[in-house]
């Protein structure tokens, strides 16, 4: 019996595929991806081409150093972040800056916000101070020397609007403590004298405790700062120096002055001598009289006043500038027992009464 077989024609529905046929079909993939290699290159370029064009507008030939305020949205990107800058004049080039970012890994580092920059930085520059955010808006307060306690927390209600019992609430509640406080405060004039009278700069957003911290930090700062071993020898603190500079506050007028004063005060706690000090009634009865102490005042009974007790009183009497506490830890050596204020606020002394009288007769 014999079989017939048909001839084997190529490229007929079933035909086995010889290995030139592989080859061919590898080439043809190989080439695609090569084409699509040079392809994805070529859009690579071309972006980085329009980047640089884009990334360096005009606005680079601006003359450096020119304030610039550039507003940073939430969650921008870092390429429209460095247009934003190239565009401003800020930076001369998006590409530079966004590649700075890319070599810090900073892109989810980049803080939204408002930046007072200036023309012609450099992208290293500008992106620490993006990294680092914009400055947070501040203002200022002012608090004088001389007032009292209850004076001061007026004044700084005024300025920030912070109700007053809630600045005296802070003080009271434990949530402020101070080195100089003799004991744990149980009313307001236990802080008297304690905050220090300056100007200050807050955040919009500070609050009491962190206004009122500051000021009794700043006061620890100044009276740590000041040698008090002189008050050693008449038996007394560094709070008592604060009581006494406090005096010297009230009734100096000029620095020159006050070191004499304090002489006169230690003079007379020496001998026992009653201070009478004209702004410790004033203290007493919240406000001078508008026709002055009368002797009736001289006569209030109150530990505050220098005229019916002996010694010093029991707290300071108002906030103290720092020249008030250097002439209460060093006093000048004298031996004046007494003292006037003339028209012109400047101080005259006199050791004996009789001389204070003379100085009465002259001068008022």
């Amino acid at each position: 019996m014999s079989i017939e077989l048909e001839p084997y024609e190529p490229g007929s529905d079933g035909e086995r595929r010889g290995p030139n046929t592989l080859l061919r079909g590898l080439g043809v993939l190989g080439f695609v991806v090569l084409l699509f290699v040079v392809a994805f290159l070529g859009v690579r370029w071309l972006a980085a081409a329009v980047s640089d064009v884009i990334g360096q507008p005009e606005s680079t030939t601006v003359a450096p150093g020119l304030p610039v305020t550039i507003e940073i949205a939430a969650g921008a990107p870092a390429s429209q972040i460095a247009r934003q800058l190239a565009e401003a004049g800020v930076v001369a080039s998006a590409t530079e800056f966004d590649r700075a970012v890319r070599d810090a890994r900073a892109s989810d580092r980049l803080q939204a916000g408002r930046y007072q920059l200036e023309t012609g930085m450099t992208p290293d520059a500008v992106l620490a101070i993006l990294i680092e955010g914009p400055s947070r808006e501040t203002y200022r307060i002012t608090v004088i020397e001389g007032l009292t306690i209850g004076q001061m927390l007026e004044s700084i209600e005024r300025q920030t609007e912070i109700p007053f019992n809630d600045l005296s609430r802070v003080l009271l509640d434990g949530s402020i403590e101070s080195s100089l406080l003799p004991g744990p405060p149980d009313a307001l004039q236990d802080w008297e004298g304690l905050l220090f009278p300056d100007t200050y700069e807050f955040e919009v957003d500070a609050g009491a405790t962190e206004i009122l911290s500051r000021m009794v930090r700043t006061m620890e700062d100044r009276v740590g700062s000041i040698d008090w071993q002189g008050l050693e020898e008449y038996d007394l603190t560094p709070y008592d120096g604060i009581v006494i500079a406090s005096l010297i506050e009230r009734e100096a007028l000029f620095d020159e002055d006050r070191p004499l004063i304090a002489s006169v005060i230690y003079n007379r706690l020496a001998i026992d001598m009653m201070l009478q000090i004209d702004a410790t009634v004033v203290y007493v009865l919240g406000a001078l009289p508008e026709d002055g102490l009368s002797q009736e005042d001289l006569q209030i009974d109150s530990p505050y006043n220098t005229y019916v007790v002996t010694g010093l009183p029991p707290t300071p009497i108002s906030g103290v500038r720092v020249a008030s506490l250097q002439a209460a830890a060093d006093p000048d050596e004298s031996e004046y027992l007494y003292f006037l204020t003339d028209e012109d606020g400047k101080a005259q002394f006199a050791e004996t009464f009789e001389e204070f009288l003379e100085l009465q007769e002259e001068y008022l």
